[in-house]
């Protein structure tokens, strides 16, 4: 058993980084486990006025392999036990971060330690890839020690299973917000917010249909080929004897590289427009994606045993691909990621340490 990588990552799950707080406790713990590493810190301040931290950190000769992990979680949504407790129990780690990614961050960190003082080893740990992608947008902008390795390429540690994903969509994210006058709702005083918002939504609801049915807006890669658009509403707690003074609509449009968004943003622009609505946008960068025949998927193959595959959620690998070529490829599975029951075996963790120090040691 790596004693060493599990008390690494109960260590790092046990420190609170949700995405709405500071991230500075746990980077500063990362920082404690480089000893030998040049070091960067990107500090920033996120919409909210919260201090963020991303970290590069780097040792032997430029021209090697990157290795990228989040040090962000999730809200703690649902959970019954302690979310933070690192529990071990039966080979599993359990707690909030402990799959996506603490573990795999701490697999990253241990690799890169391990490999010989003559290999390059570059670490990127980033803030903030569950919300805005800020921490990695700061290391692909602002990082002089990154940009000084010359990347042969970067390996995002998201859970795949340690199956090579070469390609993932990427995200717009709508913000579609309809006014009223506030007024207890028997007075006739008032103007409901949701009257106004209607008519828009009737027309995202042609736009999610057009996307399940058109095969020019699919891409067969894909799975499934058909694109996200998720739709969230919000009255802001508005009672229901209050007619609403503000309906804001959330949508969540992911798309491929082989699907051109433009009908998309111009539906939603024309049906805000013409519902009189005030729309933003934000969006992540390109959608990152590798041919089958390119040397980092080709490396990655070699070294896992595993055709390379395609994702339907985003990664940091949309920003850190104006580093260098990403793929993902990282321990565990998804499907505790992001529950109130979040874990990972140990055993995951040490073949990702293992497979990642093989990596950065390939010709």
């Amino acid at each position: 058993m790596d004693t060493e990588l599990l008390e690494l990552t109960q260590a790092l799950v046990r420190i609170d980084s949700r995405s709405n707080l500071s991230n500075i406790p746990v980077a500063e713990r990362i920082e404690a486990e480089l000893a030998g590493f040049e070091i960067e810190r990107l500090d920033y301040t996120d919409a909210a006025g919260v201090t963020k931290r991303a970290l590069v950190a780097h040792r032997g000769p430029a021209g090697g392999f990157g290795l990228s992990g989040h040090m962000d979680t999730v809200p703690a949504t649902g959970w019954e036990s302690d979310p933070w407790s690192g529990r071990f129990e039966d080979g599993i780690i359990h707690g909030l971060g402990s799959q996506d990614m603490k573990g795999a961050v701490a697999a990253c960190i241990l690799a890169a330690r391990r490999a010989p003082k003559n290999i390059g080893a570059t670490l990127l740990l980033t803030a903030d890839e569950e919300t805005t992608k800020a921490g990695a947008q700061a290391i692909a902008a602002r990082s002089a020690l990154a940009r000084a390795q010359n990347l042969r390429g970067i390996f995002v540690a998201e859970p795949t299973s340690l199956i090579p994903v070469r390609g993932h969509r990427v995200h717009i994210q709508f913000k579609a917000e309809a006014t009223g006058v506030q007024a207890h709702s028997s007075t006739g005083q008032g103007s409901n917010a949701n009257w106004a918002m209607i008519p828009f939504l009737a027309e995202m609801k042609t736009v999610f249909e057009r996307l399940r049915s058109d095969p020019a807006l699919q891409d067969t890669n894909y799975d499934p080929p058909f694109s996200d658009f998720n739709l969230v509403l919000d009255n802001h707690g508005t009672a229901n004897n209050v007619t609403v003074a503000l309906a804001t609509a959330h949508i969540k449009f992911r798309y491929s590289r082989g699907v051109d968004p433009q009908p998309i943003l111009d539906a939603v622009r024309g049906a805000a427009r013409r519902a009189g609505l005030n729309l933003t946008e934000a969006r992540e960068g390109a959608p990152p994606e590798l041919a089958l025949d390119h040397p980092l998927v080709a490396l990655a193959v070699r070294h896992t045993n595993q055709p390379a595959t395609t994702a339907p959620y985003g990664t940091d690998a949309s920003e850190l691909q104006g580093l260098a070529p990403c793929v993902v490829l990282g321990p565990g599975s998804i499907a505790t990621a992001h529950t109130p029951h979040e874990c990972v075996a140990l055993a995951d963790l040490e073949a990702a340490c293992e497979l990642f120090g093989r990596i950065i040691a390939a010709e």
